[in-house]
Parts: C-alpha cells; sequence; structure tokens
C-alpha cells in the first residue's frame, strides 16, 4: 500500500511543481482532477484532441517518476437540470477516454441525485421513509433516472477498460455501503466504490466495520478525517447544514488524518483494507477547515507514511 494525493489542494501550483513537493514528501502517486466540481488545474480532457499536449503531460509526469492512481471527475450526471446533467455527463465520459489513452485504470465519480420528478429544477436528496411521497420519490429515482443511466455509463467505462469508483457522498443516491452495493447490483461489477472513511464517520457507520461489507467493490480510496463534536450533536444531530467555515457550532468537521482519530485506528484501517484485498493507494484529500491546505498535506503525508510503513509485510526474519 502506498500514500497518494488527491492534487485540487495544490492547484495553485504548475503541474510540474505540485509533483517535485509531493517527491520531498516521498510521495509518487497521484489523483489527477478533470472537472465538475473538482477543476481541472493539472489535467485537461481537452489534452485527448492535442497529441503536444498528451506529450508534455506524460513526459512531466515521467521525469518526476510519478504515477496516477485515478482520474477524478466528482459531478452529478443525474442533475435534474438538464444542461448541468450533460455537461457533467460529458466531462465523465471524456475522462474514462482520457484514462484509457494514459493506461489509468479507473476514474472517480459522485452516483449523482436526481430531482424528485421529471419537472424538477434541483435534486432531492431523500433521507427519510415518511411521509410515503418520500419513497415514491426514492423509488422513481432509482427505476427511471438512476439505472437507465448507470447500465450504460458502466457498459461504456467497461468497453474502453476502466473500473469506475464511485465516492460514497450524503446529498447523492450512493452515500452509504447497502447503496453503493445497490448500484452495483445494477451497473454490474465494473463500478465499485471510491472509499472515503470521513464521509461514514458523521453518519456513525464504522468504516473498518464498514470494509467488510463492502469488501472487494472497495476501488480506491481517500484518506481524509473526520472530528464530531458531542455538544453540538446533542443540538444539531449529524444531519448538520450549517456552513463548514462555521467550526464552532457544526456537529462534525471534515480532519486531517490523525486529528479526528489516531494512528491505533488508522493502523487498524490499513490492514482491514489489506485483509480484504486492497493494497493500493491512500489519496490524501485536504478539506480541513482549522489547517491551511499546505500544513494538512504535510502533517497527513508524514503521519500515512509512517502508518504505511508501519503495516506494510516485511521478508521473514531468518532471510
Amino acid at each position: 500500500m502506498r500514500v497518494g494525493v488527491f492534487t485540487p489542494l495544490l492547484s495553485q501550483l504548475p503541474l510540474a511543481v505540485a509533483l517535485k513537493k509531493l517527491a520531498a514528501l516521498h510521495i509518487d502517486t497521484v489523483e489527477l482532477a478533470t472537472g465538475n466540481y473538482v477543476g481541472d488545474a493539472h489535467c485537461k480532457l481537452s489534452m485527448l484532441e492535442n497529441p503536444a499536449a498528451l506529450g508534455e503531460f506524460r513526459k512531466i509526469l515521467e521525469d518526476h517518476g510519478t504515477k496516477i492512481s485515478a482520474l477524478s471527475c466528482h459531478g452529478n450526471p443525474l442533475h435534474p437540470d438538464k444542461d448541468r446533467a450533460r455537461q457533467d455527463r460529458e466531462v465523465s465520459r471524456k475522462t474514462i477516454l482520457l484514462a484509457e489513452k494514459l493506461g489509468v485504470p479507473m476514474m472517480v465519480d459522485f452516483s449523482g441525485c436526481p430531482g424528485d420528478s421529471p419537472n424538477a429544477t434541483a435534486p432531492n436528496w431523500v433521507t427519510c421513509p415518511w411521509p410515503p411521497d418520500y419513497l415514491k420519490v426514492l423509488d422513481w429515482q432509482w427505476n427511471e433516472v438512476v439505472a437507465p443511466y448507470w447500465v450504460e455509463h458502466a457498459k461504456f467505462a467497461a468497453d474502453h477498460g476502466v473500473k469506475i469508483a464511485v465516492e460514497m457522498h450524503p446529498g447523492f443516491v450512493v452515500y452509504n455501503p447497502e447503496t453503493m452495493l445497490r448500484l452495483r447490483s445494477i451497473a454490474g461489477p465494473n463500478v465499485g466504490c471510491n472509499y472515503d472513511p470521513s464521509h461514514l464517520f458523521w453518519q456513525n457507520i464504522d468504516p473498518i466495520a464498514a470494509v467488510r461489507v463492502l469488501q472487494d467493490a472497495i476501488f480506491h480510496v481517500h484518506a481524509k478525517d473526520t472530528q464530531l463534536y458531542p455538544n453540538n450533536l446533542s443540538r444539531a444531530g449529524v444531519l448538520d447544514t450549517k456552513p463548514y467555515s462555521e467550526v464552532r457550532e457544526r456537529s462534525w468537521i471534515f480532519r486531517t488524518c490523525g486529528y479526528g482519530h489516531g494512528a491505533e485506528w488508522w493502523s487498524e484501517f490499513v490492514s482491514t483494507l489489506r485483509m480484504f484485498g486492497y493494497d493500493s493507494v491512500l489519496s490524501i484529500e485536504h478539506e480541513d477547515s482549522l489547517l491551511s491546505p499546505e500544513e494538512g498535506l504535510t502533517k497527513a503525508a508524514t503521519f500515512l507514511n509512517s502508518i504505511v510503513i508501519r503495516e506494510r509485510p516485511t521478508a521473514a526474519w531468518w532471510t
């Protein structure tokens, strides 16, 4: 297993400079964003039509000895605004095509979230079964919007030799292990999970136990932590809609790895991932509102490198 970085946190830097900074932190694996919510500072889809730009991009990676774990284009391909959905779907398809050209076997996306009917203008995330209207909305979303899109999109990705890792994220139809496995049962084995434990902590789902639920459906892993604040939880609960910037008032906030849970927890997480067949990248994602990107990256890299080294199998003592 190795430590990597999801590079939007370095989007203010040219790619070559960002890779040099990461090398100093003993990181040689990156997850690159190609558009939608996460931008495309380091990886332009226009390279599909520009061989010279693609060649230059490859050379930068080769010069720095850098590997790509995944291309990511977190968007909402099921958005009820048809123009928005069309744009996000196009970015996702082009991301798959670019991954194929680069020999990258993985892309990361969100499942998306439709509205409540064909006439909706905004997404509608259903969180409870009553009043009965909500279950009707949920059935319509999955049967009429989610399934048709994801069956076709999963086939497109498979035809191009690329797997899709869907990030479980509240606000979208796939937000927990159960909904992840539901999508996988519909779309097939080429669709799996981009596993971000930070999104499970605040839902009161044990991320280590959830590894045992998802097993080989885990395709890619984000390294991000969460801290919960019991005093605020007793007032607002976990469905806290206050802005992330209101750190004193929120029930929970995202944290840099090690600031929500310590080395013992992360060691067990890494061990359990390996137990169930995942031995790839821990891709650092920075969304800590109490630390700058520079602080968050440095602390997370130092922390995780020590965990991964400690957990890495070593040769037998007699060899």
